[in-house]
Parts: C-alpha cells; sequence; structure tokens
C-alpha cells in the first residue's frame, strides 16, 4: 500500500493486535496484486493528455 494511507478505524483498543494483522495483510496481498502495474511506464497518450489539461 503506498506510503501516507492509513484507514481510519474507531475500535475497542483490544482489537488494535487484530487491525494490524488485517493492515499487514492487505498491504501485501495489495502489493502483490498491483506492484507490477504501478510500474508500468504511463502511456504516452495519456501523458501528453496531462500536458495538455497542465496548459489550460
Amino acid at each position: 500500500m503506498p506510503q501516507g494511507i492509513r484507514t481510519r478505524r474507531t475500535r475497542e483498543p483490544k482489537s488494535s493486535v487484530s487491525d494490524a494483522a488485517f493492515d499487514i495483510w492487505l498491504r501485501r496481498g495489495l502489493h502483490r496484486m498491483f506492484d507490477d502495474v504501478a510500474r508500468e511506464p504511463i502511456p504516452p497518450e495519456l501523458l501528453r493528455l496531462i500536458e495538455e489539461d497542465r496548459k489550460k
């Protein structure tokens, strides 16, 4: 999971251990599924659209 993204939970303190375990499980699963996609280069067409929008 990207740095800086945190989930907000309002549970009792005793569940903090299970919350931490869930966060680790979720982070690892998301990394397994999406790291390769996140490393792919940005398509030139998308970069062109972004640059055009910046000029507006």
